[in-house]
């Protein structure tokens, strides 16, 4: 059974269910550059949230090699929120306040306005990897389900090169579900990575 928070802003309900910590394992297969990369990781996902209308979010994997040892593979940090324009009750940019305080809260009907045409709501997700490139997803949840696509992707010179992605979430039987398909080292999008996590927190 699956224990939703009730105290949560209106804007993090269609994201409620990813809330908590999941670990689990996964498999890596991808080719590029004449070469290919396969094996098992183990995998931990935080999604958490601190009263704002985002989601904060945290992974690390590791590959598990043998005598089970781990050796890092990527470790992630972002926020997750519905996609709307802001107003001018929001801060930002920067440090900048808010230019009117707002009235009250935002409502369920608020967050319901934003429903799009699919009876999902559209999504914007920024995540920084350890190594400095930094992702920009577009997409939607719908239900227990999240497709992404980036937007962008920026990284620096001294980063491998990577272009683009997308990634699947869904909740199937109380366990977490992704899949990660890159476009990475010369080679096209294509399948990369998959796991099954399950909460632990």
């Amino acid at each position: 059974m699956l224990d939703l928070p009730t105290d949560l802003p209106a804007d993090l309900v269609p994201l409620s269910w990813l809330l908590g910590v999941w670990e689990g394992t996964g498999v890596i297969d991808y080719e590029a550059d004449g070469s290919s990369f396969s094996g098992e990781f183990a995998h931990r996902v935080s999604f958490s949230h601190d009263g704002g209308d985002y989601v904060n979010y945290a992974a690390h994997a590791w590959l598990i090699g043998d005598e089970d040892v781990r050796t890092p593979l990527v470790a992630e940090t972002g926020y997750w929120r519905l996609a709307r324009a802001a107003d001018a009750a929001d801060a930002g940019p920067g440090l900048l306040p808010a230019s009117t305080p707002r009235d009250a809260p935002r409502t369920a009907d608020d967050v319901e306005a934003l429903r799009n045409g699919e009876g999902g709501f559209d999504l914007e997700v920024a995540i920084v990897h350890a190594d400095g490139v930094s992702e920009l997803y577009v997409g939607q949840v719908r239900g227990p389900r999240i497709d992404l696509a980036t937007d962008a992707v920026v990284r620096p010179a001294s980063a491998k090169v990577y272009t683009a992605a997308t990634r699947m979430y869904g909740l199937v039987d109380g366990h977490l579900l992704w899949a990660w398909d890159i476009a990475a080292l010369g080679g096209e999008l294509a399948s990369h990575a998959s796991a099954r996590l399950a909460r632990v927190e």
